[in-house]
């Protein structure tokens, strides 16, 4: 046993518990979700009596205008906002709770571990398009919608972790992603970088994926094994292997497992076209180069 059980004094644990069941009473409600996010952010921040003047019409400086008004996620834009190909009506929701999941981070609250583990929870629950139970999630997850991730029981995911689902992605039960661990599902032809597909990329039940290791779109890290420190995985991690290096490669089978585990192999196989998402645009959308570059190779055939 290598942890212990940590509470906070009841008067903390009762002020806790009833302020995350009000914000998810809120974002279950129809209210505003607006609204919600930014009252939310005001108060999390200590700004209610500079808000309530801005409100009230009152005089303010610039300064104390831009810093109020970006707690309302109408507001603020998203890196992931510029992606054609995304899900409009799925986005305006999950791009207003992010809001909220990333500038609860910027607080002072974040990092006391018993309060901001139960609100990331909460806000899981709403944001993700699955969220299993008793989920840990630490500082600093980005995501890149939210919508399309799909996480199960007892996971837990450390500090700094990107989450991409630009594609879609699937953690498995008991799953453990450690600090700087980046998870894609999303590539970009060697040419064009403009041109993305988008995959679906799994970290299956009981995997470790450990420090600051990246998993490359459209892989699948298998039950019960394990990705090395700075890995790079570009292939599929069979089920009950250690895989390490880069490119990673599996290196044994866990003790213990070797008579359910497939032979280690000298490279790990490539799946990806196997979990390829295919995509329309919109025939309204108005998409950009914003590299404007000369992409047509000088050996391309004519």
């Amino acid at each position: 046993m290598t942890k212990v059980n940590v509470s906070l004094p009841a008067e903390a644990e009762a002020n806790v518990a009833a302020f995350i069941d009000e914000v998810d009473e809120r974002l279950s409600s129809e209210e505003e979700i607006c609204r919600v996010v930014t009252e939310t952010l005001v108060d999390l921040h200590g700004d209610r009596e500079a808000y309530d003047r801005w409100q009230a019409g009152e005089d303010i400086s610039a300064a104390e205008r831009v810093r109020l008004q970006g707690y309302d996620p109408c507001n603020a834009t998203l890196e992931s906002e510029y992606y054609a190909e995304k899900d409009e009506d799925r986005f305006q929701r999950s791009k207003y709770l992010q809001w909220l999941w990333r500038q609860f981070d910027a607080t002072p609250m974040a990092d006391n571990v018993d309060f901001a583990l139960r609100f990331r929870q909460m806000l899981a629950d709403h944001l993700f398009e699955e969220c299993g139970d008793d989920c840990r999630f630490f500082k600093g997850i980005t995501f890149t919608y939210g919508h399309n991730i799909t996480v199960g029981d007892n996971v837990v995911i450390h500090d700094d972790v990107h989450l991409d689902d630009r594609g879609k992605l699937t953690i498995g039960d008991r799953a453990s992603i450690s600090d700087n661990v980046h998870l894609y599902s999303h590539d970009h032809d060697v040419v064009d970088q403009t041109d993305v597909e988008n995959y679906h990329t799994v970290v299956d039940d009981d995997a470790r994926v450990t420090y600051d290791a990246m998993v490359r779109a459209g892989c699948r890290v298998g039950e019960n094994a394990v990705v090395g420190a700075r890995s790079v995985v570009q292939g599929d991690v069979p089920d009950h292997h250690v895989a390490a290096g880069i490119p990673a490669k599996s290196l044994k089978v866990k003790p213990g497992w070797e008579s359910v585990a497939d032979p280690v192999e000298d490279t790990l196989r490539n799946r990806q076209a196997e979990r390829r998402i295919e995509y329309d645009l919109p025939e309204e959308v108005e998409t950009f180069d914003e590299f404007q570059r000369e992409l047509t190779p000088p050996d391309a055939a004519e």
